[in-house]
């Protein structure tokens, strides 16, 4: 199984806002831990949102469910983490989504 793997992160600006960029890494070595990989982004919270031939969510930004299954732990690595190619993450602020998740309103 190769350890390379195209990964999209969406670096979220705005939960409320619905803000985000996608960004797509190439090469990514799925055996590097969590940590390691936060470290080419830049340091706060990836959660998965959707692995390929998988359902999507019907949030805009991401689901808030199953934060316990889906986010990813620094010392982890991205393959024990569910990370495989072609799946996408999230990149937030641990702090901001905290909220939103408290009040999920939106602005248009």
């Amino acid at each position: 199984m190769s350890s390379a793997a195209v990964v999209t992160v969406r670096l979220v600006r705005s939960f409320e806002h619905r803000n985000f960029r996608p960004v797509v890494f190439h090469g990514v070595d799925v055996d590097q831990t969590v940590q390691d990989f936060i470290q080419l982004v830049r340091d706060d919270t990836m959660k998965i949102v959707h692995q390929a031939h998988g359902a999507k969510t019907n949030e805009l930004v991401m689901s808030l469910d199953d934060d316990e299954e889906l986010i990813l732990q620094d010392d982890q690595t991205l393959r024990a983490a569910g990370v495989a190619n072609e799946t996408e993450v999230a990149f937030f602020r641990g702090e901001d989504y905290g909220l939103f998740k408290a009040n999920p309103k939106t602005v248009w």
